[in-house]
Protein backbone atom coordinates (compact mmCIF):
# COMPACT_ATOMS: atom_id res chain seq x y z
CA UNK A 1 0.00 0.00 0.00
CA UNK A 2 1.07 3.65 -0.57
CA UNK A 3 -0.02 5.50 2.15
CA UNK A 4 1.45 8.60 1.15
CA UNK A 5 -0.27 7.88 -2.12
CA UNK A 6 -3.05 7.32 0.07
CA UNK A 7 -2.80 10.40 1.87
CA UNK A 8 -2.41 12.75 -1.23
CA UNK A 9 -5.42 11.63 -2.69
CA UNK A 10 -7.73 11.68 0.46
CA UNK A 11 -6.33 15.28 1.11
CA UNK A 12 -7.49 16.14 -1.94
CA UNK A 13 -11.27 15.49 -1.05
CA UNK A 14 -11.27 11.93 -2.38
CA UNK A 15 -13.52 9.03 -0.05
CA UNK A 16 -10.59 6.50 -0.86
CA UNK A 17 -12.86 3.62 0.76
CA UNK A 18 -16.05 4.65 -1.50
CA UNK A 19 -13.77 4.63 -4.57
CA UNK A 20 -11.90 1.46 -3.75
CA UNK A 21 -15.26 -0.18 -3.70
CA UNK A 22 -15.98 1.29 -7.42
CA UNK A 23 -12.94 -0.04 -8.41
CA UNK A 24 -13.72 -3.20 -7.33
CA UNK A 25 -16.95 -3.67 -9.17
CA UNK A 26 -15.19 -2.39 -12.37
CA UNK A 27 -12.60 -5.38 -11.09
CA UNK A 28 -15.45 -7.77 -11.51
CA UNK A 29 -16.66 -6.19 -14.43
CA UNK A 30 -12.98 -7.41 -16.28
CA UNK A 31 -12.55 -10.29 -15.00
CA UNK A 32 -15.89 -11.62 -16.17
CA UNK A 33 -16.06 -9.98 -19.45
CA UNK A 34 -12.31 -11.58 -20.04
CA UNK A 35 -14.64 -15.03 -18.97
CA UNK A 36 -16.83 -14.92 -21.36
CA UNK A 37 -14.96 -13.23 -24.50
CA UNK A 38 -12.74 -16.31 -24.19
CA UNK A 39 -15.78 -18.87 -23.88
CA UNK A 40 -17.56 -16.76 -26.61
CA UNK A 41 -14.36 -16.94 -29.02
CA UNK A 42 -13.88 -20.53 -28.36
CA UNK A 43 -18.04 -21.33 -29.04
CA UNK A 44 -18.52 -18.95 -32.15
CA UNK A 45 -18.73 -21.49 -35.22
CA UNK A 46 -19.64 -20.46 -38.54
CA UNK A 47 -18.62 -18.77 -41.68
CA UNK A 48 -16.46 -15.91 -40.45
CA UNK A 49 -15.90 -17.66 -37.40
CA UNK A 50 -12.33 -17.52 -36.91
CA UNK A 51 -12.06 -13.80 -37.61
CA UNK A 52 -14.40 -12.84 -35.33
CA UNK A 53 -13.13 -15.53 -32.33
CA UNK A 54 -9.68 -13.72 -33.09
CA UNK A 55 -11.16 -10.30 -32.32
CA UNK A 56 -12.82 -11.79 -29.39
CA UNK A 57 -9.64 -13.13 -28.05
CA UNK A 58 -7.76 -10.39 -28.17
CA UNK A 59 -10.35 -8.30 -26.33
CA UNK A 60 -10.61 -10.73 -23.86
CA UNK A 61 -6.79 -10.12 -23.39
CA UNK A 62 -7.24 -6.36 -23.64
CA UNK A 63 -9.97 -7.06 -20.65
CA UNK A 64 -7.47 -9.44 -18.75
CA UNK A 65 -5.24 -6.55 -18.79
CA UNK A 66 -7.79 -4.01 -17.24
CA UNK A 67 -8.15 -6.22 -14.52
CA UNK A 68 -4.55 -6.35 -13.83
CA UNK A 69 -4.61 -2.33 -13.73
CA UNK A 70 -7.37 -1.99 -11.68
CA UNK A 71 -6.05 -4.44 -9.14
CA UNK A 72 -2.52 -2.71 -8.96
CA UNK A 73 -4.72 1.00 -8.23
CA UNK A 74 -7.20 -1.08 -5.56
CA UNK A 75 -3.67 -2.00 -3.34
CA UNK A 76 -1.76 1.13 -4.09
CA UNK A 77 -4.83 3.10 -2.51
CA UNK A 78 -4.77 0.33 0.56
CA UNK A 79 -7.65 -2.20 -0.56
CA UNK A 80 -7.18 -5.51 -1.60
CA UNK A 81 -9.36 -7.01 -4.62
CA UNK A 82 -11.66 -9.64 -3.94
CA UNK A 83 -10.25 -13.08 -2.79
CA UNK A 84 -13.33 -15.04 -4.06
CA UNK A 85 -14.13 -15.49 -7.49
CA UNK A 86 -17.90 -16.15 -6.75
CA UNK A 87 -17.49 -12.90 -4.78
CA UNK A 88 -16.80 -11.21 -8.66
CA UNK A 89 -20.47 -11.94 -9.67
CA UNK A 90 -21.95 -10.38 -6.69
CA UNK A 91 -20.32 -6.61 -6.74
CA UNK A 92 -19.94 -6.09 -10.22
CA UNK A 93 -21.68 -3.71 -12.50
CA UNK A 94 -22.28 -5.99 -15.13
CA UNK A 95 -22.91 -9.67 -13.82
CA UNK A 96 -23.20 -11.55 -17.09
CA UNK A 97 -22.78 -11.78 -20.68
CA UNK A 98 -25.79 -12.93 -22.68
CA UNK A 99 -24.55 -15.52 -24.30
CA UNK A 100 -26.45 -16.93 -27.44
CA UNK A 101 -27.99 -20.32 -27.07
CA UNK A 102 -26.55 -20.60 -31.10
CA UNK A 103 -23.37 -19.21 -31.08
CA UNK A 104 -23.20 -19.98 -34.71
CA UNK A 105 -25.45 -16.60 -35.02
CA UNK A 106 -22.55 -14.73 -35.28
CA UNK A 107 -24.91 -11.41 -35.25
CA UNK A 108 -26.34 -11.95 -31.66
CA UNK A 109 -22.60 -12.78 -30.10
CA UNK A 110 -21.28 -9.71 -31.42
CA UNK A 111 -24.30 -7.93 -29.90
CA UNK A 112 -24.20 -9.90 -26.79
CA UNK A 113 -20.25 -8.37 -26.75
CA UNK A 114 -21.83 -4.53 -27.73
CA UNK A 115 -23.90 -4.81 -24.78
CA UNK A 116 -21.46 -6.04 -22.54
CA UNK A 117 -19.29 -3.15 -23.95
CA UNK A 118 -22.13 -0.61 -22.96
CA UNK A 119 -22.00 -1.32 -19.73
CA UNK A 120 -18.48 -1.54 -19.22
CA UNK A 121 -18.61 2.12 -20.57
CA UNK A 122 -21.24 3.80 -18.32
CA UNK A 123 -19.51 2.26 -15.41
CA UNK A 124 -16.71 3.99 -16.17
CA UNK A 125 -18.09 6.99 -17.25
CA UNK A 126 -19.88 7.22 -13.65
CA UNK A 127 -16.13 7.01 -11.87
CA UNK A 128 -14.70 9.72 -13.91
CA UNK A 129 -17.59 11.84 -13.43
CA UNK A 130 -17.48 10.93 -9.73
CA UNK A 131 -13.51 11.89 -9.17
CA UNK A 132 -14.54 15.02 -11.24
CA UNK A 133 -17.02 15.98 -8.48
CA UNK A 134 -15.14 14.92 -5.46
CA UNK A 135 -11.71 16.10 -6.11
CA UNK A 136 -8.74 15.16 -8.57
CA UNK A 137 -7.18 11.71 -7.94
CA UNK A 138 -4.95 12.02 -11.60
CA UNK A 139 -3.54 8.38 -11.39
CA UNK A 140 -6.78 7.17 -10.47
CA UNK A 141 -8.49 9.13 -13.33
CA UNK A 142 -6.12 8.12 -15.93
CA UNK A 143 -6.29 4.51 -15.47
CA UNK A 144 -10.06 5.31 -15.57
CA UNK A 145 -9.92 7.02 -18.90
CA UNK A 146 -7.43 4.66 -20.29
CA UNK A 147 -9.60 1.50 -19.68
CA UNK A 148 -13.05 4.16 -20.75
CA UNK A 149 -11.14 4.41 -24.07
CA UNK A 150 -10.52 1.22 -24.77
CA UNK A 151 -13.82 -0.09 -24.21
CA UNK A 152 -15.08 3.05 -26.45
CA UNK A 153 -12.74 0.91 -29.16
CA UNK A 154 -13.71 -2.27 -28.77
CA UNK A 155 -17.81 -0.73 -28.52
CA UNK A 156 -16.49 0.54 -32.20
CA UNK A 157 -15.15 -2.71 -33.44
CA UNK A 158 -17.57 -4.53 -32.89
CA UNK A 159 -20.82 -1.95 -34.63
CA UNK A 160 -18.52 -1.59 -37.63
CA UNK A 161 -18.42 -6.04 -37.53
CA UNK A 162 -22.12 -5.65 -37.66
CA UNK A 163 -22.21 -2.51 -39.77
CA UNK A 164 -23.39 -0.39 -37.72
Amino acid sequence: MGRKAREIVERAGVNVNQLIEMLKKAYADEWIAFYYYSLLAKLAKGIGSTEIAEQIKKIANDELEHQSELADRIIQLGGEPPRKFEDLVKIANCPYVKVPENTGDLKAVVKAIIEAEGCAIEAYDKILKWLKEVGPDPITFHVIRHILQEEVEHEDLFETILGE
